[in-house]
């Protein structure tokens, strides 16, 4: 069942991208989409039930939203550091918690704090992430760390898991 979910995903996914309904690309996005059912469908999502359940997407456009919010907020704030004459940054590492069980959501979580500007993803171990900041603003910056961690997570936990 896992393959007939990959093969539908995959060839929904193929008509999306080429806009058109010609025989030829219909013929070539069946081809391409059972190739990759065959190859990939045992490594596909465990679940497949999750796949069909539109509360999951509702919330992975939430999940966008909150994304392009905090990029957009993480921009205006690494812009004014390099345009200030003093150059405000205080870098270094903090450590959060992180709830996620998948992997796919401890990703999803590591990469989207790495596409953040001014932070990056520097490991996941157990059950903490290691977060680079180009500015750690006070002491207890695990607190701080923590909320950003919480606002991704929450929502990536409704979609993944």
């Amino acid at each position: 069942m896992r393959k007939l979910v990959l093969f539908i995903v995959t060839f929904i996914l193929w008509l999306l991208l080429t806009h058109t309904l010609r025989i030829q690309f219909i013929i070539t996005g069946v081809t391409v989409s059972l190739l990759t059912a065959f190859l990939f469908g045992n490594i596909f999502v465990k679940n497949w039930n999750k796949v069909f359940q539109i509360e999951r997407y509702l919330w992975f456009l939430w999940y966008l939203i909150i994304f392009i919010w905090e990029c957009l907020k993480a921009n205006l704030d690494v812009a004014y550091r390099v345009l200030h004459p003093a150059l405000p940054i205080k870098p270094g590492i903090v450590k959060a918690k992180v709830n996620l069980k998948t992997d796919i959501a401890r990703t999803i979580l590591a990469n989207s704090i790495t596409m953040t500007p001014g932070t990056l993803s520097v490991d996941i171990m157990g059950e903490h992430i290691f977060i680079h900041w180009i500015c750690i603003r006070n002491e207890n910056s695990e607190i701080s760390c923590q909320r950003i961690v919480d606002r991704f997570e929450n929502i990536l936990a409704r979609i993944f898991e």
